[in-house]
């Protein structure tokens, strides 16, 4: 099944927001499903790289979920899932060799926290961008993952609530793909 972000006018997208997006997919009956979903600061682009904020486009394998054990259950998918340990992070550190991996904390190159004070890692998917292998620069830890509660933009991830996230991994299947269309030139 491929998962499309499209534009929605019918939600409210402050400037920056990173609102404004919903994800669709076919449930297992073939039933249109929908969710309103939040993008990159950046918005959605094509030439991705680290740190720019954007979302990239393109059609990215889910390869798998991870979630906190302490704070939620395991989402029920067919997905490979995953509990996060709090000595896990991801390099997003361009010269580094595990650049785009996840690592073991302490790592002493740039990286991102996978074990959130807030609860926007609680349930993450990690997609399948600049993994394979990763390329550096070409942008690191693209996920899909809880939006945080004001649905402030990402740092280039796409988000959703928590009941709309869990409701959409239910439908996944390993092959799955999100696909993120080319911004159109209106």
């Amino acid at each position: 099944m491929d998962i499309h972000l499209i534009p929605d006018a019918a939600i409210p997208a402050p400037p920056r927001s990173g609102a404004g997006y919903r994800l669709c997919w076919r449930d297992g009956q073939g039933r249109p499903q929908a969710a309103a979903c939040v993008i990159g600061r950046g918005g959605v682009i094509q030439d991705k790289r680290e740190g720019d904020g954007g979302t990239p486009v393109g059609c990215f394998p889910l390869r798998r979920v991870l979630y906190r054990p302490d704070r939620v259950p395991a989402p029920v998918t067919a997905l490979p899932v995953a509990p996060l340990a709090p000595d896990e992070g991801w390099c997003d550190d361009p010269s580094h060799p595990d650049y785009n991996r996840p690592v073991t904390l302490p790592f002493f190159a740039s990286h991102e926290v996978m074990w959130r004070d807030d609860h926007v890692y609680d349930v993450v998917v990690v997609l399948g961008h600049n993994d394979d292998p990763p390329v550096p620069g070409l942008g690191s830890a693209i996920f899909m993952h809880l939006a945080r509660p004001d649905r402030a933009a990402t740092a280039g991830c796409t988000a959703l609530d928590p009941a709309d996230l869990r409701r959409l991994l239910s439908h996944c299947q390993p092959g799955d793909r999100l696909c993120v269309p080319a911004p159109s030139k209106d």
